[in-house]
């Protein structure tokens, strides 16, 4: 049998059905490569994770405990997790990937805690709803609300004020909730708001974050950053018990460092705005198609005909119809404007 190694398949054109297409971004890359040069202790006990939990530490401007972990379901399945007891609940919006793309991981990782799920306009929460939520029942056959858990930037795309996330944390800590923020695209929010990352969390009342790296050019990871000690009990051992302890933490930590030593966590979450933005703009005529929600982060939902999605699948275009059947285009930190405006002809092309 020829064991050679075989040439790999062309790269396949840009797409924009998911910032997860995206490679890593320099800064990730040249971070991991100089923590691949030598030995390092394991398990986090080597100075790219020290090094990586001080810049996080920094960022904040606060003195948060920060865990890494292999993805976003995990991220967000176990914060919440720490925050609950089985008999518990978890206050939701009904488009939140808690609710919709975490197959109960939330739920199994709790033992239990039930999901209790708010309606929402453009993927955002209200405090009325937190609070009906929060008052629907109060007996012992109910399980009894202990958390808000809310997604900066949504997954509609939209992101927050912080008069937004104000209120919402003023009507959690009312009814004795906390509250953790599921940041996929954190960066993506912190990018359209220009507030600081510090602004967006602990100074307007969040307990817990959840900062996305994937989506935003790292190869995998993300953050756990909880601005309360006391909540972080024994976090480490949740981490452990649920495999997302990396034996060689170093490569989950060290791209951390490229990305916020050097600015690029919010450069590339920037960029990818911008492309959406673009692309919204340039479709804005064409007749038949329509944007369903404002794009205020990297994503834009669009609604057309079933005719016209079928044409632009058949010129080779990935997309997603996850959401009430309006096609999802997610822009990322590599998305080339000259790719762009080949899906805008095309789309022009499918709808005449």
């Amino acid at each position: 049998m020829d064991t050679a190694l075989q040439t790999p398949p062309a790269i396949a054109e840009q797409q924009f059905g998911s910032d997860n297409y995206a490679g890593i971004c320099p800064e990730a890359w040249a971070s991991m490569e100089e923590a691949n040069r030598g030995f390092a202790p394991s398990y986090g006990d080597d100075p790219w994770t020290e090094r990586a939990s001080n810049a996080f530490r920094a960022l904040f401007e606060t003195d948060c405990d920060v865990f890494f972990v292999f993805n976003g379901t995990a991220a967000n399945s176990l914060a919440l997790a720490s925050l609950c007891q089985s008999y518990h609940s978890v206050i939701c919006a009904d488009t939140s990937h808690v609710e919709t793309d975490e197959c109960g991981a939330p739920e199994f990782f709790s033992n239990g805690s039930k999901l209790l799920v708010a309606q929402s306009r453009d993927g955002k929460m209200t405090p009325a709803s937190i609070h009906e939520l929060a008052t629907k029942r109060q007996d012992i056959h109910y399980p009894k609300p202990h958390v808000v858990t809310i997604t900066q930037s949504t997954e509609m795309g939209t992101v927050y004020s912080l008069d937004e996330v104000r209120a919402i944390s003023e009507a959690s800590k009312a009814h004795g909730l906390l509250l953790h923020m599921d940041g996929a695209r954190f960066a993506n929010a912190c990018a359209h708001l220009g507030a600081t990352p510090a602004e967006m969390t602990w100074k307007s009342g969040v307990d817990v974050l959840c900062f996305g790296g994937t989506k935003n050019g790292l190869a995998v990871g993300e953050a756990v950053l909880f601005f309360d000690h006391k909540l972080a009990a024994d976090f480490d051992y949740r981490c452990k018990q649920a495999g997302q302890l990396a034996s060689k933490m170093r490569f989950l930590a060290a791209p951390w460092i490229g990305m916020l030593e050097s600015g690029a966590w919010l450069r590339n979450a920037a960029h990818a705005n911008r492309c959406a933005t673009y692309f919204a703009e340039q479709i804005a005529e064409i007749p038949g198609i329509r944007t369903i929600a404002p794009v205020d982060a990297n994503a834009v939902f669009l609604m057309t005909s079933e005719t016209v999605l079928d044409r632009l699948r058949a010129r080779g275009w990935r997309f997603y119809t996850f959401i009430g059947g309006a096609a999802r285009f997610m822009f990322a930190w590599d998305s080339d404007l000259r790719r762009i405006d080949e899906l805008v002809r095309d789309l022009r092309a499918c709808a005449a």
